[in-house]
Protein backbone atom coordinates (compact mmCIF):
# COMPACT_ATOMS: atom_id res chain seq x y z
CA UNK A 1 0.00 0.00 0.00
CA UNK A 2 2.77 2.35 1.03
CA UNK A 3 4.55 1.93 -2.08
CA UNK A 4 1.22 2.37 -4.50
CA UNK A 5 0.71 5.72 -2.75
CA UNK A 6 4.65 6.53 -2.92
CA UNK A 7 4.19 6.03 -7.05
CA UNK A 8 0.78 7.64 -7.09
CA UNK A 9 2.46 10.60 -5.47
CA UNK A 10 5.41 11.26 -6.88
CA UNK A 11 4.77 10.66 -10.76
CA UNK A 12 7.36 12.61 -12.59
CA UNK A 13 4.23 14.10 -15.08
CA UNK A 14 3.02 15.85 -11.67
CA UNK A 15 6.09 17.42 -10.63
CA UNK A 16 8.78 17.58 -13.58
CA UNK A 17 7.76 19.23 -16.68
CA UNK A 18 7.84 17.34 -20.26
CA UNK A 19 10.02 14.13 -20.35
CA UNK A 20 12.40 14.63 -17.44
CA UNK A 21 12.35 11.70 -14.73
CA UNK A 22 13.26 11.72 -11.45
CA UNK A 23 17.22 10.00 -12.06
CA UNK A 24 17.97 12.99 -14.68
CA UNK A 25 18.33 15.28 -12.07
CA UNK A 26 19.85 13.17 -9.50
CA UNK A 27 22.93 14.71 -8.62
CA UNK A 28 26.65 13.72 -7.70
CA UNK A 29 28.29 14.26 -4.40
CA UNK A 30 30.55 17.06 -6.12
CA UNK A 31 27.60 18.85 -7.91
CA UNK A 32 25.76 20.42 -5.31
CA UNK A 33 22.72 19.66 -2.73
CA UNK A 34 19.29 18.83 -4.66
CA UNK A 35 15.67 19.13 -2.79
CA UNK A 36 14.33 16.26 -1.25
CA UNK A 37 10.97 15.81 0.10
CA UNK A 38 12.60 14.37 2.86
CA UNK A 39 14.23 16.99 3.94
CA UNK A 40 10.64 19.01 4.92
CA UNK A 41 10.80 16.82 7.50
CA UNK A 42 12.77 18.36 10.02
CA UNK A 43 10.27 21.30 9.53
CA UNK A 44 7.77 19.49 12.35
CA UNK A 45 10.07 19.62 14.87
CA UNK A 46 10.93 22.68 14.41
CA UNK A 47 7.63 24.28 14.76
CA UNK A 48 7.43 23.03 17.86
CA UNK A 49 10.51 23.91 19.09
CA UNK A 50 9.96 27.42 17.67
CA UNK A 51 6.45 27.61 20.01
CA UNK A 52 9.04 26.81 22.89
CA UNK A 53 11.25 29.46 22.01
CA UNK A 54 8.52 31.65 21.86
CA UNK A 55 7.32 31.17 24.92
CA UNK A 56 10.84 31.70 26.43
CA UNK A 57 11.33 34.68 24.60
CA UNK A 58 7.48 36.29 25.76
CA UNK A 59 8.25 35.77 29.37
CA UNK A 60 12.06 36.63 29.45
CA UNK A 61 11.95 39.79 26.97
CA UNK A 62 8.69 40.61 25.58
CA UNK A 63 7.01 41.04 28.84
CA UNK A 64 9.49 43.34 30.11
CA UNK A 65 9.67 45.38 27.36
CA UNK A 66 5.83 45.93 27.57
CA UNK A 67 6.43 47.67 30.61
CA UNK A 68 9.65 49.47 29.78
CA UNK A 69 7.66 51.40 26.85
CA UNK A 70 4.59 51.04 28.85
CA UNK A 71 2.30 49.16 27.66
CA UNK A 72 -1.02 49.50 29.80
CA UNK A 73 -3.21 46.67 30.07
CA UNK A 74 -6.91 47.89 30.54
CA UNK A 75 -8.58 47.17 33.98
CA UNK A 76 -11.84 44.99 33.04
CA UNK A 77 -14.90 44.20 35.12
CA UNK A 78 -15.06 40.74 35.58
CA UNK A 79 -18.10 38.80 35.28
CA UNK A 80 -20.22 37.64 38.63
CA UNK A 81 -19.96 33.66 39.00
CA UNK A 82 -22.97 32.59 37.77
CA UNK A 83 -23.03 28.67 36.32
CA UNK A 84 -26.16 28.63 34.34
CA UNK A 85 -24.65 31.86 32.61
CA UNK A 86 -21.48 30.29 31.90
CA UNK A 87 -22.46 27.18 30.59
CA UNK A 88 -24.80 28.71 27.98
CA UNK A 89 -21.37 30.82 26.78
CA UNK A 90 -19.00 28.13 26.90
CA UNK A 91 -21.36 25.94 24.87
CA UNK A 92 -24.08 27.55 22.84
CA UNK A 93 -23.37 31.34 22.55
CA UNK A 94 -21.51 34.29 23.60
CA UNK A 95 -24.38 36.93 22.57
CA UNK A 96 -28.00 35.30 23.22
CA UNK A 97 -30.87 37.08 21.15
CA UNK A 98 -33.45 38.74 23.28
CA UNK A 99 -35.98 35.16 23.64
CA UNK A 100 -32.72 33.70 24.99
CA UNK A 101 -32.02 36.74 26.90
CA UNK A 102 -35.54 36.25 28.64
CA UNK A 103 -35.76 32.66 29.21
CA UNK A 104 -32.36 32.85 30.74
CA UNK A 105 -33.17 35.40 33.26
CA UNK A 106 -36.16 33.28 34.51
CA UNK A 107 -33.96 30.56 35.11
CA UNK A 108 -31.57 32.57 36.81
CA UNK A 109 -33.86 34.95 38.41
CA UNK A 110 -32.42 38.24 37.13
CA UNK A 111 -33.62 41.13 35.00
CA UNK A 112 -32.31 40.86 31.47
CA UNK A 113 -30.29 43.83 32.26
CA UNK A 114 -28.22 42.31 34.70
CA UNK A 115 -28.05 39.09 32.05
CA UNK A 116 -26.62 41.82 29.22
CA UNK A 117 -24.45 43.30 31.27
CA UNK A 118 -23.16 39.80 32.41
CA UNK A 119 -22.33 38.52 28.88
CA UNK A 120 -20.89 41.82 28.19
CA UNK A 121 -18.35 41.39 30.69
CA UNK A 122 -17.95 37.94 29.77
CA UNK A 123 -16.82 38.56 26.49
CA UNK A 124 -14.34 41.48 27.05
CA UNK A 125 -13.30 39.25 30.19
CA UNK A 126 -11.98 36.93 27.49
CA UNK A 127 -10.50 39.92 25.07
CA UNK A 128 -6.58 39.87 24.99
CA UNK A 129 -4.71 42.16 26.98
CA UNK A 130 -2.28 44.66 25.39
CA UNK A 131 0.38 42.55 26.62
CA UNK A 132 -0.96 39.73 25.05
CA UNK A 133 -0.68 41.80 21.64
CA UNK A 134 2.31 43.16 22.53
CA UNK A 135 4.17 40.01 23.20
CA UNK A 136 2.85 38.36 19.88
CA UNK A 137 3.63 41.15 17.46
CA UNK A 138 7.32 41.48 19.24
CA UNK A 139 7.77 37.75 18.60
CA UNK A 140 6.98 38.16 15.23
CA UNK A 141 8.97 41.21 14.58
CA UNK A 142 11.68 39.44 15.70
CA UNK A 143 11.50 36.54 13.22
CA UNK A 144 10.42 38.87 10.26
CA UNK A 145 13.24 41.09 10.70
CA UNK A 146 15.73 38.07 11.27
CA UNK A 147 14.40 36.42 7.95
CA UNK A 148 14.61 39.64 6.06
CA UNK A 149 18.06 40.68 6.85
CA UNK A 150 19.76 36.69 6.46
CA UNK A 151 17.59 36.70 3.13
CA UNK A 152 18.52 39.36 1.86
CA UNK A 153 22.35 38.89 2.90
CA UNK A 154 22.15 35.23 0.90
CA UNK A 155 20.50 36.26 -2.23
CA UNK A 156 22.23 39.75 -3.00
CA UNK A 157 24.88 38.22 -4.91
CA UNK A 158 22.75 35.69 -6.73
CA UNK A 159 22.69 36.06 -10.66
CA UNK A 160 18.83 35.61 -10.32
CA UNK A 161 17.95 38.17 -7.46
CA UNK A 162 19.27 40.87 -10.49
CA UNK A 163 18.06 39.03 -13.74
CA UNK A 164 15.00 37.16 -13.44
CA UNK A 165 15.18 34.72 -15.97
CA UNK A 166 17.89 33.39 -14.29
CA UNK A 167 15.13 31.54 -12.14
CA UNK A 168 14.84 28.95 -14.76
CA UNK A 169 18.00 28.35 -16.56
CA UNK A 170 19.25 25.23 -16.69
CA UNK A 171 15.69 23.93 -14.54
CA UNK A 172 14.92 21.55 -13.17
CA UNK A 173 18.89 20.56 -12.49
CA UNK A 174 19.61 23.33 -10.04
CA UNK A 175 21.85 22.84 -6.87
CA UNK A 176 20.06 24.70 -3.71
CA UNK A 177 23.02 26.23 -1.27
CA UNK A 178 22.73 25.35 1.94
CA UNK A 179 21.87 29.30 3.01
CA UNK A 180 18.64 28.74 0.51
CA UNK A 181 17.77 25.00 1.98
CA UNK A 182 17.90 26.62 6.00
CA UNK A 183 16.33 29.40 4.47
CA UNK A 184 13.15 27.20 3.31
CA UNK A 185 13.54 24.93 6.38
CA UNK A 186 12.94 28.05 8.74
CA UNK A 187 10.35 30.27 6.85
CA UNK A 188 8.19 26.94 6.84
CA UNK A 189 8.79 25.92 10.46
CA UNK A 190 7.80 29.16 11.42
CA UNK A 191 4.26 28.86 9.21
CA UNK A 192 3.56 25.82 10.95
CA UNK A 193 4.05 27.07 14.28
CA UNK A 194 1.66 30.09 13.17
CA UNK A 195 -0.88 27.22 11.88
CA UNK A 196 -0.60 25.38 15.45
CA UNK A 197 -1.36 28.38 17.15
CA UNK A 198 -3.87 30.45 15.59
CA UNK A 199 -6.29 29.06 18.40
CA UNK A 200 -4.58 30.59 20.80
CA UNK A 201 -3.65 33.57 19.16
CA UNK A 202 -5.21 36.90 19.15
CA UNK A 203 -8.07 36.80 16.76
CA UNK A 204 -8.61 39.32 14.57
CA UNK A 205 -11.38 40.13 11.87
CA UNK A 206 -9.59 38.69 9.01
CA UNK A 207 -9.07 35.47 10.82
CA UNK A 208 -9.71 33.34 8.46
CA UNK A 209 -7.95 35.25 5.81
CA UNK A 210 -5.20 34.51 8.25
CA UNK A 211 -5.91 30.46 8.28
CA UNK A 212 -5.49 30.65 4.34
CA UNK A 213 -2.70 32.43 4.46
CA UNK A 214 -0.71 30.30 6.49
CA UNK A 215 -1.98 27.25 4.39
CA UNK A 216 -1.13 28.37 0.98
CA UNK A 217 2.14 29.56 2.34
CA UNK A 218 3.12 26.15 3.38
CA UNK A 219 1.70 24.48 0.70
CA UNK A 220 3.84 27.05 -1.58
CA UNK A 221 6.90 26.31 0.60
CA UNK A 222 6.78 22.48 1.02
CA UNK A 223 5.84 22.11 -3.22
CA UNK A 224 7.96 24.66 -4.51
CA UNK A 225 11.12 22.80 -2.78
CA UNK A 226 10.49 19.49 -3.63
CA UNK A 227 9.67 20.67 -7.18
CA UNK A 228 12.98 22.85 -6.74
CA UNK A 229 11.16 26.05 -7.53
CA UNK A 230 13.21 27.03 -4.96
CA UNK A 231 14.68 30.27 -6.81
CA UNK A 232 11.67 31.71 -7.37
CA UNK A 233 10.75 30.21 -3.58
CA UNK A 234 13.04 32.91 -2.38
CA UNK A 235 11.93 35.77 -3.92
CA UNK A 236 8.95 35.58 -3.12
CA UNK A 237 9.79 34.91 1.25
CA UNK A 238 11.76 37.87 0.53
CA UNK A 239 9.14 39.93 -0.80
CA UNK A 240 6.79 39.37 2.05
CA UNK A 241 9.54 39.42 4.90
CA UNK A 242 10.50 42.97 3.14
CA UNK A 243 7.18 44.84 5.05
CA UNK A 244 5.99 42.13 7.49
CA UNK A 245 8.42 43.26 10.47
CA UNK A 246 7.19 47.21 10.07
CA UNK A 247 3.56 46.35 10.91
CA UNK A 248 4.78 44.43 13.55
CA UNK A 249 7.15 47.46 14.63
CA UNK A 250 3.84 49.50 14.54
CA UNK A 251 1.57 47.73 16.40
CA UNK A 252 4.61 47.37 19.05
CA UNK A 253 4.42 51.08 19.73
CA UNK A 254 0.39 51.42 19.31
CA UNK A 255 0.05 49.07 22.32
CA UNK A 256 2.37 51.23 23.94
CA UNK A 257 0.97 54.20 23.23
CA UNK A 258 3.46 55.88 21.20
CA UNK A 259 1.03 57.39 18.81
CA UNK A 260 3.94 59.07 16.85
CA UNK A 261 6.43 56.52 15.98
CA UNK A 262 3.40 54.12 15.24
CA UNK A 263 1.89 56.27 12.56
CA UNK A 264 5.44 57.09 10.97
CA UNK A 265 5.94 53.38 11.08
CA UNK A 266 2.55 52.67 9.83
CA UNK A 267 3.23 55.15 6.74
CA UNK A 268 6.16 53.46 6.07
CA UNK A 269 4.85 50.09 5.83
CA UNK A 270 1.87 51.20 4.15
CA UNK A 271 4.04 52.10 1.16
CA UNK A 272 6.52 49.26 1.28
CA UNK A 273 3.64 47.23 0.88
CA UNK A 274 1.88 48.43 -1.74
CA UNK A 275 4.96 48.27 -3.91
CA UNK A 276 5.85 45.27 -2.87
CA UNK A 277 2.60 43.44 -2.97
CA UNK A 278 1.04 45.28 -5.59
CA UNK A 279 3.96 46.37 -8.11
CA UNK A 280 7.04 44.30 -7.11
CA UNK A 281 4.78 40.99 -6.96
CA UNK A 282 2.61 40.88 -9.96
CA UNK A 283 5.02 42.37 -12.49
CA UNK A 284 8.29 40.51 -10.98
CA UNK A 285 7.85 37.36 -9.75
CA UNK A 286 4.27 36.66 -10.90
CA UNK A 287 5.47 37.77 -14.55
CA UNK A 288 8.43 35.40 -14.56
CA UNK A 289 6.41 32.25 -13.25
CA UNK A 290 3.76 32.82 -15.71
CA UNK A 291 4.85 33.87 -18.66
CA UNK A 292 8.65 33.82 -18.48
CA UNK A 293 8.30 30.70 -17.46
CA UNK A 294 7.15 29.18 -20.71
CA UNK A 295 10.27 30.04 -22.46
CA UNK A 296 12.16 27.32 -20.46
CA UNK A 297 10.12 24.96 -19.71
CA UNK A 298 6.17 23.40 -21.36
CA UNK A 299 3.27 23.51 -19.00
CA UNK A 300 2.67 20.39 -16.74
CA UNK A 301 0.46 19.74 -13.57
CA UNK A 302 2.84 21.40 -10.57
CA UNK A 303 3.27 24.53 -13.28
CA UNK A 304 -0.38 25.02 -12.81
CA UNK A 305 -0.69 24.60 -9.54
CA UNK A 306 2.46 26.42 -7.92
CA UNK A 307 0.64 29.81 -9.75
CA UNK A 308 -2.45 28.85 -8.51
CA UNK A 309 -1.03 29.34 -5.08
CA UNK A 310 0.81 32.24 -6.04
CA UNK A 311 -2.51 33.83 -7.36
CA UNK A 312 -4.08 33.16 -4.00
CA UNK A 313 -1.61 34.97 -2.51
CA UNK A 314 -2.34 38.11 -4.69
CA UNK A 315 -5.87 37.81 -3.55
CA UNK A 316 -5.01 38.24 -0.12
CA UNK A 317 -2.91 41.10 -1.03
CA UNK A 318 -5.83 43.12 -2.43
CA UNK A 319 -7.78 42.60 0.07
CA UNK A 320 -5.11 43.62 2.76
CA UNK A 321 -4.33 46.67 0.87
CA UNK A 322 -7.76 47.51 0.81
CA UNK A 323 -7.21 47.63 4.85
CA UNK A 324 -4.47 49.43 4.42
CA UNK A 325 -6.22 52.06 2.40
CA UNK A 326 -9.10 52.44 4.92
CA UNK A 327 -6.17 52.79 7.37
CA UNK A 328 -4.59 55.29 5.35
CA UNK A 329 -7.37 57.68 4.53
CA UNK A 330 -8.01 57.69 8.26
CA UNK A 331 -4.62 58.59 8.61
CA UNK A 332 -4.93 61.81 6.47
CA UNK A 333 -8.33 62.58 7.06
CA UNK A 334 -8.51 62.00 10.68
CA UNK A 335 -4.37 62.93 11.57
CA UNK A 336 -3.80 59.61 13.24
CA UNK A 337 -4.38 55.94 12.81
CA UNK A 338 -7.53 54.79 14.67
CA UNK A 339 -6.74 51.63 15.46
CA UNK A 340 -6.21 48.42 13.33
CA UNK A 341 -8.53 47.56 10.67
CA UNK A 342 -7.39 44.00 11.31
CA UNK A 343 -8.11 44.37 15.10
CA UNK A 344 -9.53 42.05 17.48
CA UNK A 345 -12.30 40.01 16.65
CA UNK A 346 -14.40 41.35 19.89
CA UNK A 347 -16.58 44.98 18.91
CA UNK A 348 -15.32 47.65 20.62
CA UNK A 349 -18.79 48.42 21.65
CA UNK A 350 -18.52 46.41 24.08
CA UNK A 351 -15.92 48.67 25.97
CA UNK A 352 -17.20 51.58 25.62
CA UNK A 353 -21.02 50.38 27.22
CA UNK A 354 -18.41 49.19 30.01
CA UNK A 355 -17.24 52.56 30.83
CA UNK A 356 -20.80 53.81 30.07
CA UNK A 357 -22.64 51.44 32.28
CA UNK A 358 -21.47 50.71 35.99
CA UNK A 359 -20.99 47.06 37.35
CA UNK A 360 -24.58 45.59 38.50
CA UNK A 361 -22.90 44.77 41.95
CA UNK A 362 -22.28 48.42 42.26
CA UNK A 363 -25.40 49.83 41.37
CA UNK A 364 -26.36 50.95 45.14
CA UNK A 365 -23.15 53.01 45.35
CA UNK A 366 -22.62 54.15 41.67
CA UNK A 367 -26.50 55.59 42.08
CA UNK A 368 -25.01 57.57 45.22
CA UNK A 369 -21.85 58.53 43.25
CA UNK A 370 -24.57 60.06 40.26
CA UNK A 371 -27.11 61.52 42.89
CA UNK A 372 -23.88 63.81 44.64
CA UNK A 373 -23.16 64.54 41.05
CA UNK A 374 -26.27 65.52 39.44
CA UNK A 375 -26.59 67.48 42.84
CA UNK A 376 -23.24 69.70 42.50
CA UNK A 377 -24.39 70.64 38.85
CA UNK A 378 -27.37 71.64 40.57
CA UNK A 379 -25.78 73.21 42.91
CA UNK A 380 -23.20 74.83 40.71
CA UNK A 381 -26.40 76.04 37.94
CA UNK A 382 -28.22 78.05 40.96
CA UNK A 383 -25.04 79.49 41.81
CA UNK A 384 -24.72 80.48 38.60
CA UNK A 385 -28.69 81.47 38.14
CA UNK A 386 -27.70 83.85 41.18
CA UNK A 387 -24.55 85.76 39.69
CA UNK A 388 -26.39 86.58 36.70
CA UNK A 389 -29.31 87.97 38.61
CA UNK A 390 -27.01 90.18 40.77
CA UNK A 391 -25.15 91.52 38.22
CA UNK A 392 -28.29 92.41 36.25
CA UNK A 393 -29.63 94.17 39.45
CA UNK A 394 -26.01 96.44 39.57
CA UNK A 395 -26.57 96.94 35.65
CA UNK A 396 -30.13 98.54 36.19
CA UNK A 397 -29.17 100.46 39.27
CA UNK A 398 -26.06 101.81 37.37
CA UNK A 399 -28.36 103.07 34.78
CA UNK A 400 -31.72 104.66 36.61
CA UNK A 401 -29.31 107.67 37.82
CA UNK A 402 -29.07 108.53 34.27
CA UNK A 403 -32.76 108.29 33.44
CA UNK A 404 -33.80 109.82 36.25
Amino acid sequence: MEALLNEWLWQAEFWLPGDVHWRDIEMMEGEGRFPLPRDLIYTIPLAFAFIALRYVFERLIAVPLSKSLGVKDRIRIRAASVPKLETFYKQISRQPSQSEVVSLGKQCGLSQRKIQTWFRHRRNQDRPSNTKKFCEASWRFVFYLVAFTAGLGSLINTAWFWDHKECWRGYPKQPVAEAHHWYYVLEMGFYLSLLLCVSVDVKRKDFKEQVVHHIATIFLIGFSYCANFVRVGTLVMLVHDSSDFLLESAKMFHYAGWRRTCDSLFVVFALIFLVTRLVVFPSRVLHVTLVESLNFLKPFPGYYFFNTLLLVLQALHIFWAYLILRMVYKFVFLGKVERDERSDEESEVDDEEEEEEPGEEGDECSWEQRKGAINSKLASLANNCVLNNLTNQRNINSRLPKAR
